[in-house]
């Protein structure tokens, strides 16, 4: 069903991230029939995000870097370390020097700018989403790498379609939980619909650079998988998890990353 993967990996990473930013856009979407999102449902969407990235960041990412190293005759504690520390490096330098505007805090971080405040929230949203879309490329190059056939091959496709899709849905209530707030400070529900689905815009971008880095760059795949995930949980304890514990309903968010843990996992398992 997937073996035009293997001919075609850059293209299974651009609709696979198309996909992400289509359910990115949709939820965006949520701002024009509803005005506001309850705290209560705001903390539990930006936990289930916080858990499938969590899940996906192991499941679709580490556990692949380490087994492949070990195949390949490389040492896996060692690619794997370094790919993480190196991801979560690389998005820490992005946020300190890139000027963003954090959407709940409000609080501006990176380098002083005079941009319009919308341009600082795009950014940040960029920012938070560059290394999913860079997972999802990297995922599905490194699919199209496994011998056709096999039952790893099959496995590391369906890993590719677990975490695209895992990715997706998590964008989701991500989009809303970005256009929603938005409108409720008073932005148009046009403008605060276009910042929220911009969010995903830079997915398929990231998709595609990370399926020719990891196609043309084999050697270094374990330490690539290993570099999404911890730009991945980067992203997640930087924001996710501290934004989500801001209000007074914190088990509602807690509830909710153990969900999106279950259901990225699931996925995982299930497809790969």
């Amino acid at each position: 069903m997937f073996d035009w993967i293997y001919a075609n990996p850059v293209l299974a990473a651009l609709l696979g991230t198309l996909f992400t930013w289509g359910l990115t856009a949709a939820g965006s979407a949520l701002v024009f029939p509803f005005a506001n999102v309850s705290k209560k449902l705001f903390n539990g969407l930006l936990g289930f995000s916080a858990g499938v990235m969590i899940a996906a960041s192991f499941w679709s990412l580490l556990n692949p870097a380490i087994i492949l190293a070990e195949e390949t005759g490389m040492n896996p504690v060692l690619q794997a370390s370094l790919g993480f520390l190196s991801g979560g490096l690389f998005i820490l330098l992005i946020d300190r020097y890139l000027p963003h505007m954090h959407v709940m805090t409000k609080h501006e971080e990176g380098v002083k700018s005079s941009w319009h405040r919308s341009v600082l929230l795009v950014l940040a949203i960029t920012l938070h989403n560059i290394p999913e879309g860079l997972a999802v490329g990297v995922a599905f190059g490194y699919a199209a790498t496994v011998a056709g056939g096999s039952t790893a091959a099959a496995a590391a496709i369906g890993g590719a379609v677990a975490l695209a899709i895992g990715i997706g849905i998590q964008n989701f209530p991500e989009g809303a939980a970005v256009s929603v707030p938005l409108r409720r400070e008073g932005m148009s529900k046009t403008k605060a619909f276009m910042i929220g689905q911009f969010s995903g815009m830079v997915e398929p971008i990231a998709g595609v650079v990370g399926a020719l880095l990891a196609i043309s760059m084999q050697t270094i795949l374990p330490f690539s998988l290993s570099f999404a995930a911890g730009a991945m949980i980067y992203v997640v304890v930087e924001e996710l998890i501290p934004e989500s514990q801001m209000m007074e309903t914190t088990k509602i968010a807690t509830i909710g990353a153990m969900v999106g843990f279950v259901v990225m996992m699931t996925l995982d398992v299930a497809l790969g």
